[in-house]
């Protein structure tokens, strides 16, 4: 297979350093408090079931196309796509667009965690007191008032409107902080930050697996994993809990955002890809999983020791998600323990290290674009990037600052902005690409190999979820009350600035993708340019049922008609979409060979009929959560697991223990029986 990488591109020094690297990208500050909160609320072990089916059946496969083509490539995302087709650049910037509104209030709250481990260094040389300490309710709104009050100065935003507020002095220093200790960690390169990683990864699983223990030793801890793993099996009849357990796993792998397109690109031209990414993804879910454990059972140590005093607090009282999670529900109870300054230390610490390597794995992803752009070199790129990155981050460090971080975060990091263009991603390379070159590439190269399998999951059954998931989001939010505008008829602020955001990427991309860039590297040849064109009047088929079949999705949305004729309507457009998106990938499959390839019409009806079947599926799936009862019974205070709970923890043990060994075995093989499978850059 020709290679299209025309220069001597940087690479990872070890596949160990790569493997980390990736890891501590996907493992952020979201698998500490997001994964924990959603499995609590959603189900508790039972969440597990379709955490763990979108794992396999999403996560991984994203993982590896984004790993095929950065390797393939060996350039970052807005380069990697530009190689199938000049049009397509605009795709790999809005993903590196994302990272950096992400990138741009990502820093601040690891400016939190520097303060608040600062603190907790203050605490432990003052004898173990924390300046949030205190017992019972009294305690825990202590911790709120700290946070919200004494650190930030927090002003809402609705009230505030346009107002931000002063800067929070307290707030620069650690911000810089972060910002300087980003810079150092990848201004050398990727072969540096191999290196770095050995000891920013593994630090917060030590960090963690401390906490566990400490919190599975206290008296109450059964309290607090009762919350958190006994499983509640009416949640997996709503489509809500699956829905959120796809959208965990979305997130949690740091997709669609060019940083693993990135780091593939400097992988070593024979190193794995299917291996890698199983790797990386079993280790993402293990230390949610694991984080999950430390934060629960010490949730309900706190719950006991509260139960002893005339003032208790129950687990549901602090458990909550975001950042409250980690600055005022965790510091609360670790408040409550013995030497709780030095254990706040530990998990502040944790922090830090989790949280630096998913930031500087987004900047290096937006510098490597830019740099494979514009040629610019990386010493004079990355300090202006830093300068950007940092004044950028004082507007989140106002009184109203945290609030606006929330509300942009839940845009730019959510359905309408990531998933989106996880769902772009995947229709681009499945239907306007040819897909099997990349599987192709990948299976030359890695410890097991891919089946056609693959293809149709990228190419069908992903955009049809995700596809699902964006109108189901875009449904609720449009016909809601209280999106853009109250009931009174005030505009609310946050959600407007958040469209506004996220429909603002698409438009910087294909700006950027049409700037000139660097020419001094040609694009390379596309030998597809001048094959035959077959399955012009099936396509033409596929492409036109495809329309009126979206025309029907719009009339059941705008005509008034009887239940009787919406209800066939909407089942004649998923069935019609489904069987015009399989005759398009048939004729993808029978006229995508070295002689020929498929019509354009065929490559549209294959995008535009997974589309007719997601806003299908999405209406049934509103009409049946609307119908759902809610079952809103108090659940009684538990102090101990069932007996299906140490079933559920046992099996989760044993799938990430079984997962991680048979990689590891296949690599082994792998590496035993075929040489040119590099685990290592040769120098």
């Amino acid at each position: 297979m020709a290679e299209l990488l025309e220069e001597q591109r940087e690479s990872w020094g070890t596949r160990g350093g790569f493997i980390l690297a990736a890891v501590g990208s996907a493992v952020g500050l979201g698998n500490l408090w997001g994964f924990p909160y959603k499995l609590y609320s959603f189900g508790g072990g039972a969440f597990l079931i379709p955490y763990i089916v979108a794992l396999l059946v999403i996560g991984v496969p994203i993982m590896i196309l984004e790993f095929s083509i950065g390797h393939y490539t060996q350039r970052a995302a807005p380069d990697a796509f530009k190689r199938g087709h000049k049009r397509f650049e605009m795709v790999g910037w809005w993903g590196i667009a994302l990272a950096f509104v992400i990138i741009t209030y990502y820093p601040v709250i690891l400016a939190y965690c520097f303060s608040f481990l600062w603190y907790s260094i203050v605490g432990i040389v003052n004898g173990g007191e924390l300046p949030w300490a205190g017992k019972g309710i009294e305690g825990v709104e202590n911790a709120k008032r700290f946070f919200n009050e004494t650190y930030l100065g927090k002003i809402d935003i609705e009230d505030a409107r346009f107002y931000l507020g002063s800067i929070r002095w307290n707030l620069v220093l650690p911000l810089a902080i972060t910002w300087i200790a980003m810079y150092f960690c990848i201004f050398r390169g990727v072969r540096l930050v191999g290196k770095i990683v050995w000891l920013t990864v593994p630090l917060p699983w030590l960090m963690l697996a401390i906490l566990t223990v400490r919190g599975l030793t206290l008296e109450g801890s059964m309290q607090g994993l009762a919350y958190y793993l006994d499983p509640v099996w009416s949640e997996l009849t709503k489509p809500v809990t699956w829905r959120y357990a796809i959208g965990q796993v979305f997130f949690s792998l740091s997709l669609a955002y060019g940083i693993m397109i990135t780091y593939a690109s400097f992988l070593h031209r024979k190193s794995d890809i299917n291996n890698n990414a199983a790797i990386i993804s079993i280790a993402d879910f293990a230390t949610s999983f694991v984080a999950g454990l430390a934060v629960f059972a010490t949730l309900g140590g706190m719950a006991f020791v509260t139960q002893q005093t005339a003032n208790p607090v129950a687990v549901e009282q602090v458990a909550d998600t975001g950042p409250s999670l980690a600055f005022v529900a965790f510091p609360y109870a670790l408040a409550q323990l013995p030497y709780s300054a030095w254990f706040s230390f530990i998990f502040f610490f944790a922090l830090v290290t989790l949280g630096v390597d998913s930031a500087f794995s987004m900047t290096e992803s937006i510098l490597a674009s830019i740099v494979d752009k514009t040629g610019w070199r990386r010493c004079i790129v990355l300090p202006a990037l830093t300068l950007v990155g940092f004044l950028f981050g004082l507007f989140y460090i106002t009184g109203a600052g945290f609030n606006w971080l929330g509300a942009i975060d839940g845009f730019v990091n959510g359905t309408w902005g990531i998933a989106f263009m996880g769902l772009l991603e995947c229709v681009v390379l499945g239907w306007l690409w040819r897909i099997g070159t990349l599987r192709r590439h990948a299976n030359t190269r890695s410890d097991w190999q891919l089946g056609r399998w693959w293809d149709y999951l990228i190419r069908m059954v992903i955009p049809v979820v995700l596809g699902t998931l964006f109108f189901w989001q875009l449904f609720d939010d449009l016909t809601g009350e209280g999106f853009l505008r109250t009931p009174g008829g005030d505009w609310i602020l946050a959600n407007c600035v958040g469209l506004a955001i996220v429909a603002l990427v698409p438009v910087v991309s294909i700006v950027l993708s049409l700037m000139k860039g660097r020419t001094d590297i040609k694009d390379p040849e596309r030998p597809e340019q001048s094959l035959a064109v077959g399955g012009k009047t099936e396509g033409a088929i596929a492409f036109f049922a495809a329309l009126i079949i979206a025309g029907l999705l719009v009339a059941w949305l705008k005509v008034p008609m009887a239940p009787t004729a919406k209800t066939a309507i909407l089942w004649l457009s998923l069935l019609g979409g489904i069987a015009a998106m399989l005759l398009s990938n048939h004729l993808l499959d029978k006229h995508h060979t070295s002689a020929s390839q498929a019509s354009w019409f065929a490559r549209w009806a294959g995008i535009i009929s997974a589309m007719d079947a997601s806003a299908a599926i999405a209406i049934i799936l509103i009409g049946l959560a609307q119908n759902a009862k809610i079952d809103e019974t108090a659940v009684p205070i538990r102090d101990k697991l069932s007996g299906v709970s140490y079933v559920i923890l046992a099996v989760v043990v044993l799938i990430i223990i079984g997962g991680l060994s048979w990689c590891f075995y296949r690599a082994l093989m792998a590496a035993n029986k075929d040489t040119d499978i590099q685990h290592a850059d040769e120098q």
